[in-house]
């Protein structure tokens, strides 16, 4: 009996072991999770904070142009996010630069932020980073005029956006999403997408830059009355809300936009001139704007028939895009010579694929220089109409400036020598090199005769006999040395040519 109780009570004990193993593991494992989850919420709730600081800071200082405070600010971080060993950190300090690169129209310099940006934030565990790499990413490409590619990357955001957790940046996020994704439909002509991604845009933000978009939909699609409504609401909303300057900038050039389509020449210089003067603080960090601004200005001043100032902004804009045209084609070519030299590397690892290499090579080339060749003669196309329009407008303004001129002769009045000089300045420089002695008097005759006035209409005009037009016509041979057989008419008409 007392070998059998052995038994048992060594049973009992080994059981008792085993459930004091079985009781302690769970328990253990419970003191390692509760430890490590105390560990990890804090580390994310930082890692929180420093996006929020460093995404709103970064904001501020760009709609409000500071782009030394800008760059600073994202360097500290960047230090920071090295100190924290947070690699999505660094990535979206790459990727504010990215961003405001883009906005500046260096898409070169944008696009090497944004190789740097990616390999962080891919890594992120944080999807938020992935959601707004994407949508940095679609305005690259939008800029660039490649809106298939645009929208791609927007779907992508959002997709991304939908799997993070719901935090300010987030909320922040969304609207703007739908704006971008509102102008890529919109130029890719799918106007009904394009309203209810802007409607969603503004039913969430509700801030005078939504409202804009809106307006700015109904007078792309010809219906002020609509975009009247919207207009009215964004400027109380700019005046309530303190918008930033960049967005202030927007508002002005949509408020000339309208001003403009409704016949409203006041009002619409009044908010286009002040979209110029918050430029002068904002070119450095979102130049792209200006552009339409410049262009705004040109229909106006050529609606008001003041061919002076038309041609000015439109060779503003026409220089404007011809700059952002450059840096397109720049990026471009650094694109194709990338792929061109990753397939090279390519080859190098398989050296039995150098014929598929030089196919490929040949088959990207053609397609690339295709590509390239119809965006050349799309922009060429564009530049010539734009051209058209600088020489027409040109024509107009020297037309309106000659006949200002001739209108002060006729009434001998004593500025037409001096609009006279500005209009014809090489005219009035090679007749005092021929002859550096020549009077004003004699200048202005000589201006008469460059303006092709008969004898009789000068003695009209200046109030003299005929006979005294032809005495002055006969010295003004001699003081200039003009041959006998020549008409005088035709030696002034060919002067400084």
């Amino acid at each position: 009996m007392r070998k059998i109780d052995l038994i048992i009570f060594k049973n009992i004990k080994t059981n008792s072991e085993g459930i004091k193993k079985i009781i302690a593991f769970p328990i253990c494992m419970g003191i390692f999770w509760v430890i490590f989850s105390c560990h990890s919420e804090p580390q994310n709730k930082v890692r929180e904070n420093f996006d929020i600081s460093l995404l709103t800071e970064s904001s501020e200082l760009q709609l409000s142009g500071q782009y030394e405070a800008f760059v600073r600010l994202n360097k500290e971080y960047l230090r920071k996010a090295a100190k924290m060993r947070y690699t999505g950190g660094k990535g979206l300090c790459y990727l504010n630069m990215a961003g405001v690169n883009v906005s500046a129209g260096n898409y070169e310099k944008a696009r090497y932020f944004f190789n740097k940006a990616e390999k962080g934030l891919f890594n992120s565990e944080n999807t938020y980073h992935k959601a707004v790499f994407y949508d940095d990413y679609s305005l690259y490409y939008s800029h660039l005029k490649l809106n298939d590619r645009a929208i791609e990357c927007n779907n992508k955001a959002f997709y991304y956006l939908k799997q993070a957790k719901k935090t300010k940046l987030t909320q922040k996020l969304l609207p703007r999403l739908y704006v971008n994704k509102g102008i890529y439909y919109a130029w890719k002509g799918w106007f009904g997408t394009s309203l209810k991604c802007f409607r969603k845009a503004n039913m969430l933000e509700n801030s005078a830059y939504t409202n804009c978009m809106v307006a700015q939909y109904y007078l792309f699609t010809h219906k002020p009355d609509s975009a009247g409504i919207y207009i009215a609401r964004a400027d109380e909303k700019m005046i309530s809300q303190k918008t930033t300057d960049v967005e202030s900038l927007w508002v002005y050039y949509t408020m000339g936009y309208y001003y403009n389509e409704i016949d409203n020449s006041e009002q619409a210089e009044k908010a286009l001139k002040k979209a110029l003067e918050i430029n002068i603080k904002t070119r450095r960090t979102y130049s792209s704007h200006i552009k339409e601004v410049y262009k705004a200005l040109a229909e106006l001043y050529k609606k008001k028939n003041d061919g002076g100032k038309a041609y000015f902004y439109l060779k503003k804009y026409m220089e404007e895009e011809g700059r952002f045209d450059a840096e397109r084609f720049v990026v471009m070519n650094k694109a194709t010579e990338d792929f061109i030299s990753e397939m090279k590397q390519e080859s190098d690892w398989h050296k039995n694929d150098l014929p598929l290499f030089i196919a490929l090579s040949i088959t990207v080339l053609t397609v690339s220089g295709v590509y390239v060749r119809k965006i050349i003669n799309r922009l060429q196309k564009k530049k010539n109409t734009l051209k058209e329009q600088t020489n027409t407008l040109k024509n107009h303004v020297q037309t309106k400036q000659r006949q200002e001129v001739i209108e002060l002769a006729k009434r001998n009045d004593s500025s037409f020598l001096l609009k006279f000089k500005e209009f014809y300045p090489e005219f009035i420089k090679s007749l005092l090199e021929i002859n550096p002695d020549l009077e004003n008097s004699e200048l202005a005759f000589c201006a008469m005769l460059k303006l092709r006035f008969s004898s009789k209409e000068i003695a009209d005009y200046t109030f003299v006999q005929h006979k005294s037009v032809q005495q002055k016509k006969y010295r003004i041979r001699k003081r200039l040395n003009i041959p006998g057989e020549t008409d005088i008419y035709d030696f002034f008409e060919n002067l400084a040519e």
